[in-house]
């Protein structure tokens, strides 16, 4: 697609210009002075902001951009010798580089879906084998909400495999790529199908 031909290209966030109103938001943080490393008011705005949507348990680690987060998430809840169940059209496993398994030092599971979600079936073709010194220990499932295929996970499908994961002993990830969207689309608040529903830990950005 052309960027000179007027069409507009929606395959990622980053495809537009920054909006206007965050330019102004980027100027406004540029003056004076604030401590650094987390110690500054924009920093204690955005945990306010985030825990207001999220629930008062929620605890905010701001990356550089959705890369990061995915590869920081992952790397929080698991062991160098951990596995993460996710589908085999995740953005985790199709793109950024290989980072979650080069940076992370882990190991992608993958399943193959017919529409980009896992059901609690799904990840037991991978969540398998614990113990077995020989594989990698299944031990969080990622999800992407709306998924790489457009399709959207609803609240009690994220709860079913929270429930599902949990029992197992795994932490359930969600990589909250087009989360608006999917906040938009199910007229729920975010919360709702996210820590309400079980997610453990949460990426974007």
């Amino acid at each position: 697609m052309s960027v000179h031909d007027g069409s507009r290209g929606f395959a990622s966030d980053n495809y537009a210009g920054a909006h206007p109103e965050v330019l102004q938001a980027i100027a406004a943080a540029n003056s004076g002075h604030q401590p650094a490393y987390g110690g500054d008011e924009w920093t204690a705005r955005l945990v306010e902001t985030m825990r207001s949507l999220l629930g008062d348990q929620v605890e905010v680690f701001p990356v550089f951009n959705g890369t990061g987060a995915n590869v920081t998430a992952l790397t929080s809840l698991m062991p160098r010798w951990g596995a993460v169940v996710t589908t085999s059209t995740a953005h985790i496993n199709t793109d950024e580089g290989g980072a979650p398994e080069r940076v992370s030092g882990l190991k992608l599971l993958t399943v193959d879906t017919p529409d980009g979600k896992l059901t609690p079936e799904l990840v037991d073709r991978q969540a398998w084998g614990w113990g077995d010194e020989h594989r990698a220990q299944p031990l969080a499932v990622s999800i992407t909400q709306t998924t790489e295929l457009g399709t959207l996970y609803t609240v009690d499908e994220v709860r079913a495999i929270a429930d599902h994961a949990h029992e197992r002993g795994m932490a359930v990830h969600m990589d909250g790529a087009r989360i608006a969207n999917a906040a938009a689309a199910l007229d729920v608040p975010l919360r709702d199908f996210t820590t309400d529903a079980g997610v453990d830990i949460l990426s974007f950005g």
